[in-house]
């Protein structure tokens, strides 16, 4: 099995189908059955699995939940193996990497990868790198200009997204500054009076110049000055009590005279254990002389100083002039300060500072047109060669003498838009992706007008236009697996035959998955699954079963007009089989030409 094809998918409760395991081959793996046996319900489950939305309506009835299993193969270093590693998944003991979503009958959702329960969102991702699922609502998305922009993009491949990737960035850069001209234009009486306010704000406070933590240190220095009779009241005492009297009197010793009196005493003594108490107390004396020589230091220092506390009380009158306006404090004072400066840098509505901005604008607007016209011009090359190949891949299903044209024109500006770029002499309006517009056109045959496809195009020649693109983006198409879901709606006769021989071409390079009605498609597979229902009189309960040989003959002669029962139908069906067998022995697989691969 190729690496992270989608090799088994489990179904429950989903819809009318009660159980069902469906083993996919990795070319081109078919699924049919009647009416309302639950073929869509194969589709849906492969929705879920990629993560697409839950819908309790689709848990069949009785059930509590609806469960949709996917095993990849995932070979070391593949999408699916690095998914489920980023979020601590494992492989299985084969390898292979297990998807699993479930919804519960009140529409609650969980999902699996590897083992782990992940957000719904991890396999949207995986999903974007292994499956493309393609119905008939793919058809309409076709008709949509953005989606055919789009189709041309990803066949141009790098040609388009590498100048568009720089347009991008440049348009980016160019819508703000114009936003900022135009706001500053329109608002310039106001932003003038908010740079007038700021402005008298930051010379207030440069007058003061504030420092940080100013206001606290003041504080500390104001009660210094203001009580320094009473602080040389205490600290005297405080120097007489530990040194004594300054006048040596004896009767008035202080602490160091009497540590000093028992340190001799103890001295003295006689007795050891006494002498042993000598050195704390000079310890002791030593303390009570460092904090003594602090003290008269502190006294030496502690002057009076009316002058300063002036100047002291004065400062701080201006600073709480400017915390009563601007902050709480000082710090917050000054942080305004740096705010304010640059919220003014961005308010200059002076003509210097209008021209400068207006000639920032129009050198972006110089550097955009210029990678426009270069996203224009590697499309319009694509467009010629996506035209030719996928005209090339009508011939082969029975609309020889049709022709695409993709056509890229010029979205003119409307007046008054506000993303209008001067290119190449006219004004055109520079979306997220360019100032192209991209319309698919078919000519049925030589001498019919070029119409839009939803105009030109029947249903079954939409859906022809639409597998013929496919096929022609295959090549270059990352995604390993493709599932179309009935595009072959409205195909009959050699039509019919010739989209199955291109989806067995289209299987040679990638996994197929294709739910149909025809029995010309269902003869080119692979493999051949068949969706069954059965019914109870209560409820109607579908499987799917693989087909052998004899099964596929008898499944596509009932495909055939519901011949299964009779030897015409099942001679037609053998018939079928082996004409579309011959084909896919003989016919080599076809690669489109070109630098695009």
């Amino acid at each position: 099995m190729s690496a992270n094809v989608l090799a088994e998918m489990r179904i429950q409760g989903l819809g009318v189908i009660d159980e069902a395991t469906l083993e996919l081959d990795a070319g081109f793996t078919v699924v049919t059955g009647e009416t309302g046996a639950g073929k869509t319900m194969v589709v849906t489950g492969l929705h879920l699995l990629g993560g697409g939305r839950a819908e309790a309506s689709r848990v069949r009835s009785g059930a509590d939940r609806a469960i949709v299993e996917g095993r990849f193969s995932a070979p070391a270093g593949s999408p699916a193996a690095k998914a489920a590693e980023e979020v601590g998944g494992e492989p299985d003991e084969d390898g292979s990497v297990i998807a699993i979503r479930s919804v519960s009958a009140d529409g609650r959702s969980r999902a699996h990868l590897g083992g782990r329960s992940v957000p719904v969102g991890v396999l949207a991702e995986l999903a974007e790198q292994l499956l493309a699922v393609h119905g008939q609502n793919d058809q309409l998305r076709l008709l949509r200009p953005a989606e055919q922009r789009s189709v041309l993009d990803r066949f141009a491949g790098d040609e388009v997204a590498g100048p568009l990737r720089e347009y991008r960035k440049i348009r980016d850069e160019w819508l703000r500054v114009a936003a900022e001209l135009t706001e500053r234009t329109e608002r310039a009486r106001e932003l003038a009076r908010e740079s007038e306010l700021l402005r008298h704000g930051l010379a207030e406070i440069g007058a003061v110049d504030p420092k940080p933590g100013e206001d606290a240190e003041l504080v500390l220095e104001a009660r210094r000055l203001a009580d320094a009779d009473q602080l040389r009241e205490s600290a005297s005492g405080a120097a007489y009590a530990v040194s004594g009297s300054p006048d040596g009197d004896p009767d008035n010793p202080g602490a160091l005279g009497l540590i000093g009196e028992a340190r001799r005493r103890l001295g003295s003594s006689e007795d050891p254990r006494l002498r042993d108490l000598e050195p704390r107390l000079v310890e002791a004396e030593t303390l009570l002389a460092d904090v003594g020589a602090e003290i008269v230091a502190y006294l030496d220092h502690l002057d009076a100083d009316p002058a300063r506390l002036e100047r002291v009380l004065a400062r701080q009158a201006e600073l709480k002039s400017l915390t009563r306006k601007y902050a709480a404090d000082v710090d917050g004072v000054i942080e305004w300060a740096a705010d304010a400066s640059g919220r003014l840098s961005g308010l200059d509505t002076s003509d210097e500072a209008l021209a400068v901005l207006a000639a920032r604008r129009d050198e972006l607007a110089g550097q955009l047109a210029e990678f426009a016209l270069r996203v224009t011009a590697a499309r319009e090359d694509a467009a010629q060669e996506l035209g030719k190949a996928v005209s090339e891949e009508l011939t082969g299903l029975a609309m020889p003498h049709a022709t695409v044209e993709v056509v890229v024109r010029p979205r003119v500006a409307e007046s008054g838009d506000p993303q209008a770029l001067p290119v190449g002499g006219r004004s055109l309006h520079a979306g997220a992706s360019g100032v192209d517009e991209v319309e698919l056109r078919l000519i049925a045959h030589p001498g019919a007008p070029a119409l839009p496809v939803h105009k030109g195009a029947s249903g079954g020649e939409l859906s022809r236009v639409m597998l013929a693109l496919e096929v022609v983006l295959s090549h270059s198409d990352p995604v390993p697996t493709l599932v179309f879901d009935e595009v072959d709606a409205g195909v009959g006769g050699r039509a019919a035959v010739e989209v199955g021989r291109r989806l067995a071409r289209l299987a040679r390079s990638h996994q197929v998955i294709v739910v149909t009605h025809l029995p010309q498609v269902a003869a080119f597979a692979d493999r051949h699954l068949v969706v069954d229902k059965t019914a109870d009189g209560v409820l109607t309960r579908s499987g799917v079963r693989r087909l052998d040989e004899p099964q596929r003959v008898v499944e596509l002669a009932r495909m055939l007009a519901g011949m299964d029962s009779t030897d015409t139908g099942r001679a037609h069906a053998e018939e079928l089989l082996a004409a579309a067998k011959a084909d896919k022995d003989n016919v080599p697989v076809v690669r489109r030409k070109g630098k695009r691969t």
